[in-house]
């Protein structure tokens, strides 16, 4: 049956459209991959490298580790199938936090000196709604590209991919 679970929803869609997204990639040309665009990070190399290094740096946090090295650090290069693969363990990771830890309880962040705190619930609602922002930017960029179709991303196609009871 499925989820009727906001977070559950929220994440599990993440993932999928973000996946979308990255099989979308895969079928580009390097050229294509890193063909600057007047948009959002710069690229879709540049903005799905993004989206996956914000994941993982608030995965670090939610864990309580230190943070790993920015996947998007300048210099930083990444086939789409290398992202597809860091997308998977990503998520996997996001989703058991996310399910071990109670949704009102408090963490701290550490930017540029100053000290940030944040519900997980927060946190999880700002992943999730930060990689849709970058999916419809590269959603831009893949368009400008001529791709056709554009990958599903909406959370409606998710439930019709995944055989949502039609009534």
């Amino acid at each position: 049956m499925p989820t009727s679970d906001p977070l559950d929803i929220l994440l599990t869609h993440d993932h999928w459209a973000t996946r979308q997204l990255l099989d979308a990639c895969a079928k580009l040309t390097p050229e294509q991959f890193h063909h600057p665009f007047d948009i959002g990070p710069g690229s879709l190399h540049a903005a799905t490298s993004h989206l996956l290094a914000a994941m993982r740096a608030w995965t670090d946090m939610l864990a309580g580790r230190e943070q790993r090295p920015r996947l998007d650090a300048p210099g930083s290069q990444h086939t789409p199938a290398e992202l597809q693969s860091l997308l998977d363990e990503i998520a996997a990771d996001l989703w058991t936090l996310a399910h071990t830890h109670a949704l009102d309880e408090i963490v701290t962040r550490i930017r540029g000196g100053k000290s940030y705190s944040f519900t997980r619930g927060g946190v999880l609602t700002h992943v999730t709604t930060h990689g849709m922002h970058h999916r419809a930017q590269c959603l831009n960029m893949l368009r400008q590209l001529g791709v056709t179709p554009l990958p599903a991303s909406a959370v409606v196609e998710w439930m019709i991919a995944v055989d949502f009871p039609q009534a």
